[in-house]
């Protein structure tokens, strides 16, 4: 086990970091087995976080739609994921092995349900914050309902869903590495195989730092992708008055959206006696 040595306490952590920095170029990758290294066992993290993410979110997107839409289907929903995310990570892994074998669905299924779990509130709220208004400036355009969805909703939805993404997506990429229980889990296997089991330190860092690192990146992408998505709420973090404004300036983005002038989305949903007692 890596130790932190020498009288001076500060030399000792240094030269304890050095050892640690040189096992990890030592160890990054071998040509001649690619299957062996901690570049193998980033790519395979990434691999099982990602899809993981993308297939909850594919799953939560039109489950959430439906929720939204139909009222007394969200209670049940969300009672029966509350009940996946009860049952741990580990029994769930142990329990899809006799069904996918020691193949990337072991852990991708479980993991995918976890992030289903966060994500479908953040689907449910998002869709449910957008303003009546805007969906009936929306109807009285002519939009068939998937249009709607697309070019008003979901946009409006955006910086909600997201929010639910990047915490989803910070879970996802730390459970990944319980997965190395049952032979997978990309950097949790130098944490366990490569560090527990052999009481070495080395292993341990490495992979807690970069599964840190990933975690952070993806994060940082999301609140890119966000920012490129939203462009309406950019510049509203200033002055308090900004941030007041902000929700109104969101609101008035969608009803643009929608091809109806902000000025005129109140008439545009009027009914026949109030534009009469207005003439």
């Amino acid at each position: 086990m890596i130790a932190v040595e020498g009288g001076n306490g500060a030399l000792g952590v240094w030269e304890w970091i050095t050892r640690v920095t040189e096992w990890g170029v030592a160890n990054w990758s071998y040509p001649d087995e690619p299957n062996r290294g901690i570049w193998p066992r980033l790519l395979e993290h990434m691999r099982l976080a990602y899809l993981s993410i993308l297939i909850g979110l594919a799953v939560a997107l039109p489950l959430g739609l439906a929720c939204a839409r139909w009222g007394r289907l969200y209670p049940p929903v969300l009672t029966g994921v509350n009940v996946l995310y009860a049952v741990p990570s580990i029994a769930l892994f142990f329990l899809m092995l006799p069904y996918t074998g020691f193949s990337d669905w072991t852990a991708i299924v479980p993991l995918s349900l976890y992030t289903l779990v966060i994500l479908l509130p953040n689907v449910v709220d998002g869709l449910r914050q957008v303003p009546d208004h805007v969906r009936q400036a929306a109807v009285a355009m002519g939009f068939s309902p998937l249009r709607r969805l697309l070019t008003v909703e979901m946009p409006v939805a955006v910086p909600v869903v997201i929010a639910g993404l990047r915490v989803a997506s910070v879970a996802t990429i730390s459970m990944v590495s319980v997965a190395s229980l049952v032979g997978l889990g990309g950097l949790g296997q130098l944490i366990l195989s490569d560090g527990f089991r052999r009481q070495f330190d080395a292993p341990i860092v490495v992979g807690i730092v970069l599964v840190v690192l990933l975690a952070f990146v993806t994060d940082a992408l999301l609140v890119v992708a966000q920012y490129l998505l939203t462009p309406w709420n950019r510049g509203n973090g200033g002055s308090g008055r900004a941030r007041r404004s902000g929700r109104a300036r969101s609101r008035q983005r969608a009803v643009v959206a929608t091809g109806t002038p902000v000025g005129a989305q109140t008439t545009a949903v009027q009914g026949p006696n109030q534009a009469t007692a207005g003439e």
